[in-house]
């Protein structure tokens, strides 16, 4: 069954991220359309997130035993934005699990209270060399649990 726009959530707001990541949209950012093209926003979910978590944890996340690979994003589009736009990418987590962590992401127009997008982001976390799953490392869980806001988007 077909839903229609009167159906769809609202776009969720600045005031539900506990943490907002600077992004400058860049002129390849566009389409042919004039807008940032969708592919766009996964890369600037993933900047975001790893973004804070370096930040976060004060140190190279890339030198952990434990690392972060992406399980599952999506996104939803409620307005489009183009270059030369800066934006601010909203980083909640809905959950914190023992060995994934689910991230809520809004992308908001500097000064915008209400997101152009909202997006969803799993990071798994395996064993750098195995691949193997493992435990959220702990220098990522203590960075990550300020972010804890039971939002869904």
């Amino acid at each position: 069954m077909a839903t229609d726009s009167s159906e769809r959530s609202a776009p969720p707001r600045r005031e539900q991220f506990p943490y907002l990541w600077p992004i400058a949209t860049r002129w390849m950012d566009n389409d042919v359309y004039g807008h940032v093209n969708n592919v766009v926003y996964y890369s600037y979910f993933d900047t975001a997130v790893n973004g804070y978590l370096i930040g976060a944890t004060g140190g190279d996340i890339r030198q952990l035993p434990a690392i972060g690979v992406v399980a599952e994003t999506g996104c939803r589009y409620f307005r489009s934005v183009s270059f030369p736009e800066s934006l601010e990418i909203g980083l909640a987590v809905e959950r914190l699990g023992a060995r994934s962590i689910t991230y809520h992401l809004g992308v908001f127009a500097v000064g915008n209270a209400e997101a152009a997008a909202a997006g969803r982001f799993v990071h798994v976390y395996v064993d750098a060399g195995s691949r193997q799953t493992v435990p959220v490392p702990t220098a990522i869980r203590t960075a990550v649990e300020p972010l804890l806001r039971s939002i869904r988007i």
